[in-house]
């Protein structure tokens, strides 16, 4: 058994497609749409990776997740270096993305980063 994806919803799609594929290196598929339903979506892959990440908007649904809400909390991207944990923080900071988490080692053995994409989910940058 594996996790095939996981899903987000978002309030821009486009936007949050363009933040995953810039630093993550993800390759969107086609677009789908439902205009009977007011849905779209994107499934994005990730190199070395057989998870995939879905981003969904519907017209209905206007109220972006916080953190102070239940369900996703984060998701963690490893992209293999202590070092391209650091480099990549530091273009998202000049890209003027938000830091919630410098990078560090936490206390259960993982060196990240943690900032907020274009939605304000969290992203765990790790080794």
């Amino acid at each position: 058994m594996k996790i095939a994806h996981l899903a987000l919803w978002v309030t821009d799609i486009e936007k949050s497609k363009e933040f995953y594929e810039k630093y993550f290196a993800a390759r969107s598929g086609d677009r789908y749409e439902n205009k009977t339903k007011g849905f779209t979506s994107y499934f994005l892959s990730f190199p070395e990776s057989e998870v995939r990440l879905e981003i969904m908007n519907k017209v209905s649904i206007t109220e972006k997740n916080t953190q102070e809400k239940l369900g996703w909390a984060h998701l963690a991207m490893s992209v293999g270096s202590e070092e391209t944990v650091n480099s990549l923080t530091e273009k998202l900071r000049a890209d003027q993305v938000e830091i919630v988490g410098e990078p560090r080692w936490t206390g259960d053995g993982y060196y990240e980063s943690v900032v907020k994409d274009t939605e304000g989910n969290l992203v765990e940058i790790t080794i």
